[in-house]
């Protein structure tokens, strides 16, 4: 059965200057039975092509090069156009690291996943709570899933890991994520995310040698490109707010106070006319903003517009529902409307993102 899957199969391992651990992991794929495998040489450079000879002696197996180093994304892309150009009676792609954390055993599990034939992402998630993790690395890993749980509603035990499988099926679409370096791999689970591809954990066997002093992994440098992907959304979100807050109130006073006249606020009708039409322009405003910049939703129908519509509605008949309970309890008003507004603009992301702006990609 293990046999099977492996040979159906492909393991692609993007490498930037390994060592002679590279090619005694080879030796152990090809030992576990996998058929195909495809290591990317991310600009290691001649002293390191050695290495990539022995790798590339090996039966089945295909080293491509990038004559300079372009970063785990792009490596990954690389791999992605052989196999899908070269390979394409595979089941399914297994992404690995080239230092051998991974063991055979895991990839031998990742590759039974595939055979089911479902449409998921398969995530191999390392337990952190075990004694021989870094502490930086457990606690790093916790807020950001954390982080993650937050912004797009999954908890994903491990976010950072290189272990991943999916079915050939799901190539182009992994391709087309943006991305280059470390970064890449956290678009990946946002564009899964949002195109609702479920992402599954796969719990693996927790390997750091040496305390993972052979990663390419900067710490501040690859840390801040991973959660500017992560926040960048949310804070477009609040630029995007705040930008239609201000338009909103500079329209209402506009129309009411110098259009409408109404300097001293005594006509009641020409303020519910001011804010009706600030709240619409703005509304509008704002929906082209979000779906434009904030979550760069490309479809052309109207379902966006028709989702926005009723998440609107719902949310202030919420705001207003909520404040007047509270208020009715005895809470004071102003206080009560500054927390409901600001549990319910976490939710007005959460729908957003996952509901008013998804990609609907068809299910197979």
């Amino acid at each position: 059965m293990e046999k099977h899957a492996a040979e159906q199969a492909v393991i692609l391992i993007p490498s930037l200057e390994p060592d002679q651990r590279l090619p005694a992991y080879i030796q152990k794929l090809k030992e576990g039975g996998f058929a195909h495998i495809v290591v990317i040489d991310d600009g290691s450079g001649e002293a390191y092509r050695p290495i990539f000879d022995e790798v590339d002696a090996v039966e089945n197996t295909v080293v491509l090069r990038h004559e300079v180093n372009r970063g785990k994304g792009v490596a990954l892309k690389t791999g992605y156009t052989y196999i899908m150009e070269h390979l394409q009676d595979i089941t399914g792609v297994i992404t690995a690291d080239a230092d051998g954390q991974h063991t055979v055993k895991d990839c031998l599990r990742m590759a039974e996943q595939l055979e089911s034939g479902k449409r998921a992402l398969y995530l191999g998630s390392r337990d952190f709570n075990l004694e021989n993790i870094p502490p930086k690395s457990r606690s790093g890993n916790k807020i950001t899933s954390t982080v993650f749980k937050l912004l797009y509603g999954q908890y994903l035990p491990d976010t950072q890991t290189g272990l991943r499988a999916f079915r050939k099926e799901e190539l182009p679409f992994m391709a087309e994520v943006e991305g280059e370096r470390y970064e890449y791999e956290m678009k990946v689970l946002i564009a899964c995310s949002r195109a609702k591809i479920p992402m599954i954990p796969i719990t693996i066997e927790t390997i750091y040698e040496n305390a993972n002093e052979g990663t390419h992994f900067h710490p501040v440098r690859d840390s801040w490109r991973i959660y500017k992907v992560i926040l960048g959304s949310f804070f477009k979100f609040m630029a995007s707010s705040l930008t239609c807050w201000a338009i909103d109130q500079g329209l209402f006073n506009l129309i009411n106070k110098v259009i409408l006249n109404n300097a001293d606020d005594s006509n009641k009708p020409a303020i519910f006319i001011s804010k009706a039409v600030a709240r619409v322009v703005s509304g509008i405003i704002n929906f082209t903003l979000n779906k434009k910049y904030v979550f760069g939703d490309k479809d052309k129908s109207h379902r966006a517009f028709i989702r926005y519509i009723i998440l609107w509605s719902a949310i202030l008949l919420l705001s207003s529902m909520f404040t007047t309970l509270f208020s009715l309890l005895g809470i004071n008003s102003t206080i009560t409307s500054i927390i409901v507004d600001m549990v319910l603009y976490f939710v007005s992301y959460r729908f957003q993102e996952s509901w008013v702006f998804r990609e609907d990609v068809p299910h197979e």
